[in-house]
């Protein structure tokens, strides 16, 4: 979590992607832009100011998986079913 571009938090998150059986085969070779896209949704949602100011917040959670689900869908336009958060920590520095 960035804060006046410099980092004031350290968050984790476990990540699963639910995908049609279609898609299920290609994953494998599509995971380096998987996770870039990812990193890059997230690091855009950490500089935003708010959406990692309480991530304990249902209004934040759903933020931060609509977000990721939106510019998935650019790399993946079909197959992606939902986005799972199945773990969450924080750690302020």
């Amino acid at each position: 979590i960035m804060h006046d571009r410099k980092v004031a938090s350290l968050v984790i998150l476990n990540i699963n992607l639910e995908v049609d059986s279609s898609v299920s085969s290609n994953l494998f070779s599509m995971e380096p832009k998987i996770r870039d896209n990812i990193m890059t949704t997230l690091i855009q949602l950490s500089n935003d100011g708010k959406t990692f100011e309480n991530i304990t917040d249902v209004e934040s959670y759903e933020t931060i998986r609509a977000m990721i689900m939106m510019n998935l869908q650019k790399t993946m336009p079909t197959g992606l079913e939902n986005v799972l958060i199945v773990d969450i920590a924080q750690q302020d520095l």
